[in-house]
């Protein structure tokens, strides 16, 4: 399900001692500029971020242009029940401090109204979260190491994720995520060289006990979502999926801290990874749940973009 016959809001028109400002929803093809601003910040972005993203919600995503030229970007994308999730929300280095992102982010914001609203921001704009009403949950980290094909296990539960009914993985995903993401699924798991395993349920043949996926990035892959039922089965999934990296690849990991899953930590720890950065995740309260989300089994975060 997407959201794609939802109402925009209208395009927006400002004149500023720079020119006219012009906010309006993205093309698809809109969405390179906002990977490539991502990348230019060091966020690291993978392959095929593009496409997956812009499918969930097309009409989620927003491009601030100055007399036609693109300076600014953000996304707050749908999910059901009333939840969305914001990320890409950047200004060019130049353009910064005039005013411009604000105006784009209370331009996003119109389109979410009403809705719970999560975000993974970096720690040092927090107090400015918090003066539009978000409210810090936890800390995320991300690590980094590097892939090992020695690492590789012997588990006859795990599988290829295509080996596994896509409801099957749908239904598991969605009970850990909090809120369906079908379309998200569907392409996250099937982009090229991305790796997704499944580890199948001792007690059940058709069901899940986690799962794992790997992206190429523009530097080495990042592994996300890596959901398990517990820490056993996360140590399985993320050495049997780091083990199909190419030797030597630079791998990345985005774990809940320790106050949602203190498990998370002993893995990386495991497989000496070292923290490069964090991030706040926070939510500003709307008409969705986001109480119930079961961090201890988030062994690793799908995306600091979309979740």
């Amino acid at each position: 399900m997407n959201n794609s016959t939802m109402k925009m809001p209208h395009t927006a028109q400002f004149e500023t001692s720079d020119g006219t400002y012009e906010i309006r929803p993205m093309s698809r093809d809109d969405l390179a500029f906002a990977v490539d601003l991502a990348a230019n910040e060091g966020w690291n972005p993978g392959l095929h971020d593009a496409e997956c993203f812009y499918a969930t919600d097309p009409n989620g995503f927003f491009i601030g242009l100055l007399d036609g030229e693109p300076i600014s970007c953000i996304s707050v994308v749908k999910y059901p029940n009333n939840y969305a999730f914001l990320g890409f929300y950047i200004v060019k280095e130049s353009y910064r401090g005039k005013g411009y992102g604000y105006k784009i982010w209370q331009h996003a914001m119109q389109y979410v109204e009403g809705y719970t609203i999560g975000l993974d921001g970096v720690l040092a704009q927090i107090k400015n979260y918090e003066k539009s009403g978000f409210v810090l949950s936890h800390q995320n980290a991300r690590y980094q190491g590097i892939a090992s094909s020695t690492n590789s296990i012997d588990d006859s539960r795990l599988v290829d994720l295509s080996d596994i009914p896509f409801d099957t993985l749908a239904s598991y995903d969605e009970a850990i995520f909090g809120f369906e993401r079908t379309a998200f699924l569907k392409l996250w798991i099937s982009r090229p060289q991305t790796i997704a395993i499944g580890l199948t349920n001792s007690d059940d043949a058709n069901g899940l006990s986690g799962y794992a996926v790997a992206r190429p990035c523009r530097e080495g892959y990042k592994i996300g979502a890596l959901f398990a039922d517990n820490a056993r089965d996360a140590e399985a999934l993320f050495t049997e999926i780091s083990s199909r990296i190419p030797d030597g690849t630079t791998i990345f990991l985005d774990i809940p801290d320790e106050t949602k899953n203190a498990e998370a930590k002993t893995l990386v720890d495991n497989h000496q990874m070292q923290a490069v950065f964090a991030t706040a995740r926070m939510y500003r309260a709307g008409k969705g749940q986001v109480d119930n989300i079961p961090y201890d089994k988030w062994f690793g975060v799908t995306t600091f973009e979309l979740g």
